[in-house]
C-alpha cells in the first residue's frame, strides 16, 4: 500500500536508501508503548520490541514523565527535540499545566537533560504560547523569562547545569484559527485584539552549522514568479538602479527562501467542536459548566466570536475540517489530545535541521504529530508522553482507519493527518 503523502513529501523509502536504518529503541531503555518499522511502503505498528521481530524500528512512543524517560536516553544520541510543552496558562488544562510563577522552574529539569540527550550538533525547538497577567489585560512575560534562562550565559540553566543553549533564530508561528481570547478582554471590554501568534524558540547546543539546510524547506515559488520563469527575462535596471540580470529567470534552487514568519499553510489546522473551543476561551468555571449543561455551547461560541476583531499579525490561511486521527479516535471513544498543533510545525524543523536517518525526540508528544512527520520524511523518532491515553490514541497517526480495529499486529501504511 503506498504513501499517502503530500505532493512536496519525499517517499521514505527514498530517504531511507542511502542510510541504514537502525533499530531507534536501541537508544533508550525500556519498554515502549508501541513501535513503528522503517519507513518504507508500508508502516507496521506493533505493540513492543519483541513483536516488532527482527526488522528495523524506526519510530517507538513511550509513556511517562520525559524527565525519568531522559535519563534513560544514551547521551549525545538524539539531533533534534521539537516539542510543543504545556503553556502557562491562568486557568488549569485536563492534560496539565504550570502556572507563569512556577513555569521556568518546571522547564529547566527537562531542558538539563534534554541537553545531555542531544548531540554536539543537535537542536531543540519549542513551540511556545503567550499568556495574561491574572484578571489584568497586560502580557506575562513567563516565555521570555524561560528564553533567558535557557540561553544567558548568567542564567538559570547556566546556574543549576554549568551549560546553556545557544538562541539560533526566533519564529512565529500564526494560527488565524484561534478564537478571540481571553474574552473579557478581546469581545466584551474591546481593549485587546486577539492573540493569534505562538513564538518559536530555536535552541542549539553549538553554532547551527552542520545541520541546518535551509534548501530543505524551501518554500514554493508564486504563480507570478513562475510565469517569469518560464518566459524569461532580459536583463534591464529598475528605478532603483538595481541590476536585473538575464539569468533572474534561471534559479538555482526549486523555490524561495523562507521567513522565519511561519504562516498556518492551507489545511494546517483543524477546526475543533464547539466544547473544545470553549476549554481555550476565558470563561468563568460557572457559566462554562451551565452552558455545557444545557447545551448552549454553540450559542456561547457565537456570542463570543461574532464581533470582528483584528489579530497581532495581518495573515489569512485556510483550515481543514477532519483528520484521520480525529475520525479513529471518535470511531474507537478513544480520549482527543486537546492541544494538537498543526503538522506543517514539526515537519518544518525535522526538514530544516535534520538529515534523513537522524533522531528525533518529542518530549510532550501528545497525539505524536512530531513522530508521525519524521517516520513520513524518513527520520529516526521517539516519543515521550506522561498521558498514556493519548499516546494509545497516537498510535492512529500510522494507520489506515478502516485497519484500526484489526488489533496491534497489523501492517497498515502510514497516514497523513
Amino acid at each position: 500500500m503506498k504513501l499517502d503523502n503530500d505532493d512536496d513529501v519525499t517517499r521514505p523509502e527514498d530517504l531511507m536508501a542511502s542510510t541504514e536504518p537502525r533499530r531507534v529503541t536501541d537508544l533508550v531503555e525500556g519498554q515502549p508503548q508501541y513501535v513503528t518499522t522503517a519507513g518504507n511502503e508500508t508502516v507496521e505498528v506493533r505493540p513492543s520490541i519483541d513483536a516488532a521481530g527482527k526488522g528495523p524500528i524506526q519510530g517507538a512512543a513511550y509513556a511517562g514523565d520525559s524527565r525519568q524517560l531522559l535519563d534513560e536516553v544514551v547521551p549525545e544520541s538524539i539531533d533534534l527535540v521539537v516539542t510543543s510543552p504545556p503553556f502557562a496558562l491562568q486557568r488549569k488544562k485536563a492534560y496539565g499545566n504550570k502556572s507563569p510563577e512556577e513555569y521556568v522552574g518546571w522547564f529547566l529539569d527537562f531542558a538539563e537533560k534534554v541537553y545531555e540527550a542531544l548531540a554536539e550538533d543537535g537542536s531543540l525547538v519549542i513551540d511556545i504560547g503567550g499568556g495574561w497577567q491574572k484578571g489584568k489585560p497586560l502580557r506575562s512575560h513567563y516565555h521570555f523569562k524561560l528564553l533567558s534562562a535557557l540561553t544567558d550565559d548568567n542564567g538559570l540553566l547556566a546556574d543549576r547545569f554549568g551549560e546553556t543553549f545557544n538562541l539560533a533564530q526566533d519564529f512565529y508561528w500564526y494560527n488565524p484559527a484561534k478564537l478571540p481570547t481571553p474574552a473579557q478582554w478581546v469581545t466584551i471590554e474591546r481593549i485587546r485584539v486577539k492573540d493569534a501568534v505562538n513564538h518559536v524558540w530555536w535552541l542549539s547546543k553549538s553554532d547551527a552549522r552542520e545541520k541546518p539546510d535551509n534548501r530543505r524547506v524551501l518554500k514554493e515559488y508564486s504563480d507570478a514568479q513562475k510565469r517569469l520563469i518560464e518566459r524569461g527575462h532580459d536583463a534591464q535596471s529598475r528605478p532603483s538602479e538595481h541590476e536585473l540580470s538575464d539569468t533572474f529567470d534561471e534559479p538555482a534552487e526549486n523555490g524561495a527562501i523562507r521567513p522565519n514568519f511561519r504562516n498556518a499553510i492551507d489545511n494546517s489546522s483543524t477546526i475543533q467542536s464547539s466544547a473544545e473551543l470553549l476549554e481555550n476561551l476565558d470563561v468563568p468555571e460557572p457559566l462554562l459548566e451551565m452552558v455545557l449543561e444545557e447545551g448552549l455551547t454553540e450559542e456561547l461560541v457565537q456570542t463570543l466570536g461574532a464581533a470582528h476583531t483584528e489579530d497581532n499579525v495581518l495573515e489569512v490561511a485556510n483550515t481543514r475540517s477532519t483528520t484521520p486521527y480525529l475520525e479513529a479516535c471518535k470511531e474507537t471513544d478513544t480520549e482527543i489530545h486537546p492541544a494538537r498543533f498543526p503538522r506543517e510545525l514539526p515537519k518544518f524543523f525535522i526538514q530544516f535541521l535534520t538529515e534523513p536517518g537522524d533522531t528525533v525526540l518529542d518530549i510532550f508528544a501528545g497525539s505524536n504529530t512530531t513522530g508521525q512527520m519524521a517516520q513520513q520524511t524518513g527520520r529516526k523518532w521517539l516519543a515521550f508522553e506522561f498521558e498514556e491515553q493519548y499516546l494509545e490514541g497516537s498510535r492512529y497517526r500510522f494507520q489506515e482507519p478502516e485497519e484500526i480495529h484489526s488489533g496491534p499486529t497489523s501492517a497498515p501504511a502510514a497516514q497523513n493527518p
